[in-house]
């Protein structure tokens, strides 16, 4: 595993959007964007561990629903500035676009798979943002045909 700024062991995660509202193409046009929108508290809960230096992949949900590019998180996690209460539970963070995806990797694909068996991905389908497992991440990466 590579090594985050802070000496820790870096952690991955699985973001997910909808196309037709922020696609990966968007992130690459934009070179970085603030990651918000996401309520459920599961999800704000990964969010809070995520810090800077971590990978994301970025699932689109939709149609397509399918991993499609990598994306690197550029700031530790901190209050949506948009939220008017100033409640700390509700966090963003900043990503950047690395890699597009030749091969998406799809959800069906996903589910037939045992490496994913138990998996948030499969599970808890509607969390959309996620820590994923160093083995599972490097098996999205295996089957996308990329090693980063």
């Amino acid at each position: 595993m590579r090594q985050a700024n802070d000496d820790r062991n870096q952690s991955f995660f699985l973001l997910k959007t909808e196309p037709d509202d922020y696609s990966f193409e968007d992130l690459e046009r934009d070179n970085s964007t603030v990651w918000d929108g996401v309520g459920n508290y599961a999800a704000l809960k990964h969010m809070r561990e995520a810090r800077k230096g971590d990978l994301a992949l970025i699932y689109h949900t939709g149609r397509q629903r399918a991993v499609v590019g990598i994306a690197r998180i550029i700031s530790d996690a901190y209050p949506d500035p948009q939220r008017d209460d100033g409640d700390p539970k509700f966090v963003v963070f900043d990503v950047e676009p690395m890699e597009r995806l030749e091969s998406p990797v799809t959800l069906k694909e996903i589910k037939n798979d045992a490496a994913f068996d138990g998996s948030d991905l499969v599970r808890q389908a509607r969390l959309s943002a996620m820590v994923v497992p160093p083995e599972q991440w490097e098996r999205i990466l295996e089957m996308a045909g990329t090693s980063l």
